[in-house]
């Protein structure tokens, strides 16, 4: 049975408000958003809220794991709900679409460096630079 973001709310240690459920409903049926999207999209299901709540908000959601932050250089950080598991990220250097790829190896972290200079690691955060399919047919129009 999936766990609901209410539990997922309490199960964190934070409260529950129509502002948190709408921003991971927004988080979860987008695309990689960035703040701006899902203050867009959390105003279109609850109403009046303030960009202030949301950042507080997303940093909340951020810091006790139930949403993952990427920031790709160069653009605004963006928000997914694809947490705990090994998986790393294309970016689209003209439109700056974001998508998910599986890591090649499966367990964390997923890639060795050559020296570990002392550290455990235990996660690899992984960005894939390149032109999306899209923009690649734009180029042959």
């Amino acid at each position: 049975m999936v766990m609901e973001d209410e539990d997922r709310l309490r199960q964190a240690g934070l409260r529950v408000t129509a502002a948190r459920l709408a921003i991971m409903r927004t988080v979860r049926e987008g695309d990689h958003l960035d703040v701006d999207a899902v203050y867009h999209g959390v105003r279109d299901r609850v109403g009046q809220v303030s960009l202030q709540a949301v950042y507080d908000s997303l940093h909340a959601l951020h810091r006790v794991g139930l949403l993952r932050r990427i920031e790709p250089a160069g653009s605004p950080a963006r928000y997914e709900t694809r947490i705990n598991d090994n998986h790393h990220h294309l970016v689209c250097r003209r439109c700056g679409k974001v998508t998910d790829v599986d890591c090649a190896v499966g367990h964390a972290p997923c890639l060795d460096p050559v020296s570990d200079a002392g550290y455990l690691l235990d996660e690899a955060d992984v960005i894939f630079w390149g032109v999306c399919p899209g923009c690649r047919s734009e180029d042959t129009r």
